[in-house]
């Protein structure tokens, strides 16, 4: 009886071992950030006289998104919406912070680094962090194990635009030097714009390394790379590439930064168990000319609530898993990346309100679905400028920047941007008038009856400095003396 036990035993044990062996992986994850990059700077996208040939790839293979937003259109704010899933005016995280800011993310806020790290995940970032450069906001205290980048915009440097050491008078003369950070350790100094332009290279190597590193466990790969936001550079191997100028050259050199992911991917057996994402933190910097990218034809950019600030390039590829050659049309935005990879890599959701949504079903390929229905697009001090529900959206009376009527900067040169253009009350079909050029409110006193109750609960929620209103939602940010 003994005998005829032991082989069931031996049996039991390797099914066992081989179920445990078997059971699926958990799914990688990797998100390219860029930093300032245009609705139309890819080929995909519109792009003209140059091609971005991996990332055309890649939306061919996946999933192209026409109407997704930046969760606010300004870096710090944009990147603390990606990372917690909430309006960055709900966590106290507020347009751009300089360097030694006494604030920064606070430390309560739940990342999506600290999710995966949860669930075991090895967890890297190789880029521009701008949550805070104080070491209690830095990416090692906030759920990554890695870091190498700069702390916050390559253009917080003490030097004047045309690549030479700032004097006195200018601005820009009183800043530190830009810091190159590996760990929480100031590792070396970007003094140069030749320097400026190994940060590609350098991120994309380590990005590489992290890779090859953890190919036998999960990881999530965040790789926020500070261009194309001015001061603009690219290494020796993409110096006039193109011929068609430095923006241009840039390009081609995010593009194979993007390829030499994916192939590593690929020769690691990695491919078809890695969700990649490709994005940017909001529209261009239009007033810097040839050497800023192209709203894709939307008004305005950076720094506004109309649709050039905040209207991003997106795709999504998970190769049989993301459906290929979608495009996807409803309204979609960065904060719902944190609870669409809580859904597809079974993290917890913080603990905290957040205001993303779950945008899966887009993924599966149920193009019908609307997941989000409403946005609330904020700007400067707590200001609500716009709301929107589906293609509807209501620009509220407000005080704002224009890069309209104003000529561009060249060479690295801003043109003008005021900052003090006083935009009335107005209402736009952007399924009709994608570049909010045409005010239709006459037409539809009910939609905008309705968008200005969207407003009043937003106010309510996060409050409104337009119109003095404190929100009852928000929390402040991590604060040090």
């Amino acid at each position: 009886m003994r005998l005829f036990a032991l082989p069931i035993a031996l049996l039991a044990l390797t099914w066992l071992f081989q179920s445990s062996s078997s059971a699926p992986k958990p799914p990688n994850v990797v998100i390219f950030y860029m930093d300032d990059l245009g609705y139309g700077d890819l080929s995909c996208y519109g792009a003209m006289q140059y091609r971005t040939p991996a990332l055309d790839k890649m939306a061919a293979e996946g999933l192209r998104f026409t109407s997704f937003l930046s969760a606010q259109a300004v870096c710090t704010a944009s990147r603390a919406g990606l990372l917690t899933g909430c309006y960055p005016n709900r966590i106290g995280m507020i347009g751009a912070l300089f360097p030694n800011s006494p604030i920064g993310i606070n430390a309560d806020e739940q990342t999506l680094a600290e999710l995966f790290k949860a669930k075991n995940y090895r967890t890297g970032i190789f880029g521009k962090w701008h949550l805070g450069d104080k070491p209690a906001f830095l990416p090692l205290q906030h759920g990554f194990d890695e870091y190498f980048g700069i702390p916050y915009s390559n253009d917080m440097w003490p030097v004047w635009y045309d690549g030479k050491p700032a004097v006195e008078g200018q601005n820009r003369s009183q800043l530190p030097p830009l810091p190159l950070i590996d760990g929480n350790q100031k590792v070396a100094e970007v003094k140069t714009l030749a320097e400026q332009g190994q940060l590609t290279k350098q991120l994309t190597q380590r990005a590489l390394s992290f890779i090859q590193k953890n190919k036998k466990q999960p990881f999530f790969l965040y790789f926020p790379n500070p261009m194309p936001h001015v001061p603009i550079a690219v290494s020796e191997n993409f110096e006039q590439k193109t011929k068609q100028g430095l923006y241009a050259d840039l390009m081609q050199e995010i593009d194979w930064s993007v390829a030499e992911v994916l192939r590593t991917l690929k020769e690691q057996g990695l491919e078809k168990n890695t969700l990649v994402i490709f994005t940017s933190d909001n529209g261009p910097w239009s007033n810097f000319g040839n050497h800023a990218g192209s709203s894709g034809g939307f008004r305005e950019g950076k720094g506004t609530t109309f649709e050039g600030g905040h209207r991003v390039p997106c795709i999504m590829r998970w190769p049989g898993v993301i459906p290929a050659g979608l495009v996807c049309n409803q309204l979609s935005s960065s904060i719902d990346l944190l609870p669409t990879l809580a859904s597809l890599c079974n993290l917890d959701l913080p603990s905290k309100k957040i205001d993303g949504v779950n945008l899966l079903p887009l993924l599966k390929g149920n193009l019908d679905q609307q997941p989000r229905r409403y946005f609330y697009y904020y700007y400067r001090k707590n200001h609500l400028q716009a709301v929107r529900r589906d293609h509807w959206k209501l620009v509220l009376p407000h005080e704002g920047r224009s890069y309209l009527n104003q000529a561009p900067g060249v060479d690295g040169f801003p043109g003008k941007a005021p900052e003090n253009i006083q935009f009335p009350m107005a209402l736009y079909d952007l399924r009709r008038d994608p570049s909010e050029a045409y005010d239709v409110q006459q037409y539809n006193p009910l939609i905008v009856e309705e968008l200005l109750k969207v407003a009043e609960a937003a106010r309510a929620d996060l409050g409104d400095e337009i119109t003095k209103r404190q929100g009852t939602g928000t929390r402040p940010a991590g604060k040090v003396e």
